[in-house]
């Protein structure tokens, strides 16, 4: 016998929890500039509670062959990946209206 999703109803293989969750979530796309003048693009704005974030990190960081991390609800990608993000997560299933991107944050602009 299967598990039954509490959420949903419908049995863990079938569950279309995380899929009716991409669809509401706000997410931002900015880089930042750490230390050393590196450039890391911030993915933030999603509920960890109903989208996989480990999962979703490991999915972009395998696509863009790049490290990064996931930590406090925000996944971090080593390097300027931003126009690609959007298109990765629009092919992931989330909605292209509710993914905004920003510029480059921190006190070293240039």
């Amino acid at each position: 016998m299967s598990e039954i999703c509490e959420k949903c109803g419908l049995p863990k293989q079938l569950c279309v929890c995380e899929t009716i969750a991409k669809e509401d979530q706000e997410i931002v796309i900015k880089q930042d500039k750490k230390k050393f003048g590196k450039i890391v693009t911030i993915v933030e704005g999603m509920d960890p509670k109903e989208i996989d974030l480990k999962d979703l990190g490991k999915k972009l960081k395998s696509k863009f062959a790049c490290g990064g991390t996931v930590k406090k609800g925000v996944i971090e990608l080593q390097g300027d990946h931003s126009s690609g993000v959007k298109s990765e997560l629009i092919k992931l299933g989330f909605k292209e209206e509710t993914i905004k991107e920003k510029g480059l944050l921190g006190k070293n602009k240039k």
